[in-house]
């Protein structure tokens, strides 16, 4: 109740990017204090054997992780960590630094509960990040959430990823191959059958050479027709790797409370957030009834509330990522969510 009462209408007073340094200052400045980190752990984590999942070959102390995007650079982690995320995902990172799209690029719908994002994976690139990753201390899970730069041919985007993958591979556990954001120009063409096999099977090429191969999953996103998650399906039982992330942003404006002209102001970008919950679950639910439940998925999209977490993993979802909720419920939300599975699966 604090944050919904008195740290959110403070943080809305602000532009969502300088909310987003402003709310990850302060926690950083908690973890400063002596007792700070405890006092978030014991505010916000929640530890019980139940919530355990053991999923491509990683232990992971509870389902429930901190989606892609809240940290692309890897400077928050070992903040964010005491918040009592299960795991937490790093990126979308570029092989180059990049700026990403002009700003505002970040906008709120209140009234849906939702967000709206062309960010254009700005960060720092991989020289930057893998400094960072280099200081990380053991027991917490990172993936690696890898892109191309905006500059780079859909013809040569292996190179980036590949780029990626053989840089961080010693520093992260999993990694995500992002070809689903919308924000960069063409870069969802890549989710087409030909080109995503090639840069798949590239990639598991490189990662069977490893002594100790990494779980590779693909992030897809909820526009999806079923013929074409027919296709993702097929392609990830044929290059064998690890499973699926459902969903990244939609590009849909449908059913939305918030005025058209507001929209049509904001213009274009990945809408998450409650809206996106729907879509999201209806495709972890197509893959999984589809694959015969096969194919390990994290669910993520408009993840709100502990039921919202329950009917991801009812449909098929092994695990669970949190962004745009975080933002809307407050960091209360993980040690809610992680109670109630501890009681239903009692």
């Amino acid at each position: 109740m604090f944050y919904k009462k008195i740290l959110k209408p403070i943080l809305f007073c602000f532009n969502p990017e300088k909310a987003h340094f402003i709310a990850i200052m302060g926690l950083r400045i908690v973890c400063t204090i002596p007792g700070g980190k405890y006092l978030l752990k014991s505010l916000f984590a929640f530890n019980h054997p139940s919530l355990q999942r053991n999923v491509f070959g990683i232990k992971f102390p509870n389902p429930v992780g901190l989606a892609a995007g809240f940290d692309k650079d890897g400077k928050y982690f070992y903040v964010m960590q005491h918040l009592g995320f299960g795991f937490i995902e790093i990126g979308t990172v570029t092989p180059r630094p990049q700026d990403g799209n002009p700003k505002p690029r970040l906008f709120r719908l209140p009234a849906d509960e939702a967000l709206i994002n062309r960010m254009g994976f700005n960060n720092e690139g991989l020289a930057a990040l893998k400094k960072r990753l280099s200081n990380r201390k053991p027991g917490l899970i990172i993936g690696g959430n890898i892109g191309k730069n905006k500059d780079t041919s859909n013809e040569e985007a292996f190179e980036d990823y590949r780029k990626g993958f053989e840089e961080l591979f010693e520093l992260v556990d999993y990694f995500v191959v992002n070809v689903s954001s919308p924000n960069t120009p063409n870069l969802r063409a890549l989710q087409e059958k030909e080109p995503l096999t090639q840069l798949l099977s590239h990639l598991q090429e490189l990662n069977k050479a490893k002594q100790k191969p990494k779980p590779i999953l693909l992030k897809i996103a909820p526009d999806l027709t079923e013929e074409q998650l027919d296709d993702i399906i097929e392609i990830v039982q044929n290059t064998n790797i690890a499973g699926i992330i459902a969903t990244n942003t939609t590009i849909s404006r449908s059913d939305l409370l918030t005025d058209k002209k507001t929209l049509t102001n904001i213009g274009n970008g990945g809408l998450s957030g409650k809206p996106v919950a729907s879509a999201s679950t209806k495709v972890i639910r197509y893959i999984y009834q589809k694959s015969g439940g096969k194919i390990p998925i994290i669910g993520v999209g408009g993840i709100h509330s502990p039921e919202d977490v329950f009917e991801k993993l009812q449909a098929g979802a092994c695990l669970v990522q949190l962004y745009t909720g975080l933002i809307y419920e407050g960091p209360g939300l993980l040690k809610k969510i992680n109670r109630y599975l501890v009681s239903k699966s009692r």
